[in-house]
């Protein structure tokens, strides 16, 4: 959800009880779980058809790209048993690990988490939704930002305030994913600090059916997803300029 007009809960990034760390230099990876191009975004189907999993994997490369571009980020990890998903992220400067067959998007995440854990025990992780094709590297690096100095997971809203987009901590074992309707919610039981920030709205906003692609494009959309609307002859109009 915008910052505009809703706190967000008890947890959110102004309380005074939150225990801080001095701020350090720490590194990230990035872990995004991606289904199955098939099952993707049946909410888009009306509008895209057949075409359906080429907007699907554009918004992907198009996450995948601007969280590579982010300060601090020094890995993303593609998670999914989809062979073109996969040649995708290698193709745009990302690694892949293997899922499950119909494991769960927070099934997923954990593979992630123990990668990191096991692999590059000293950077941070965060786990985020690969259906963001207006976000900017910028706004990926003003919530690490506040991840750094914090204790413990931090956590962005989706648009309606329900859902979460990211999830994230500079201890990987600190994460516990809870994904899926009304995980904000859980995601702030379970001790996540929400980042309440201005200018976090392309973080915010994932796409999972024509209003989210609307706001998205009204935002500014990456490249590849740009040109996969142009390709179902939809003109692409931005406020910003993107």
């Amino acid at each position: 959800m915008s910052s505009r007009g809703r706190g967000l809960g008890r947890q959110q990034i102004a309380c005074a009880h939150m225990t801080t760390l001095e701020p350090d230099a720490v590194s990230w990876v990035v872990v995004m779980p991606v289904k199955r191009l098939g099952a993707a975004k049946s909410r888009l189907a009306q509008l895209a058809g057949t075409r359906r999993s080429d907007l699907a994997l554009a918004m992907v490369v198009d996450t995948i790209s601007a969280a590579r571009a982010a300060t601090g980020v020094r890995a993303v990890w593609v998670v999914t048993d989809d062979d073109d998903v996969a040649a995708a992220a290698l193709a745009h400067d990302a690694d892949v690990l293997p899922d499950g067959p119909a494991a769960g998007l927070n099934a997923a995440f954990s593979v992630g988490i123990d990668a990191v854990g096991t692999q590059d025990p000293g950077s941070g992780a965060v786990l985020l939704a690969g259906d963001l094709p207006a976000l900017r590297p910028a706004q990926l690096e003003a919530v690490l930002a506040v991840a750094t100095g914090l204790v413990g997971m931090v956590t962005v809203a989706d648009r309606a305030g329900t859902g979460t987009t990211l999830l994230a901590a500079r201890t990987p074992t600190a994460l516990r994913p809870a994904f899926g309707p009304d995980s904000f919610a859980r995601h702030q039981a379970l001790g996540a600090t929400a980042v309440d920030l201005p200018g976090l709205d392309g973080l915010r906003c994932d796409v999972d059916d024509t209003d989210d692609l609307r706001e998205a494009v009204r935002l500014g959309i990456g490249a590849a997803t740009a040109t996969a609307l142009q390709d179902l002859g939809l003109e692409v109009v931005s406020e910003n300029g993107r």
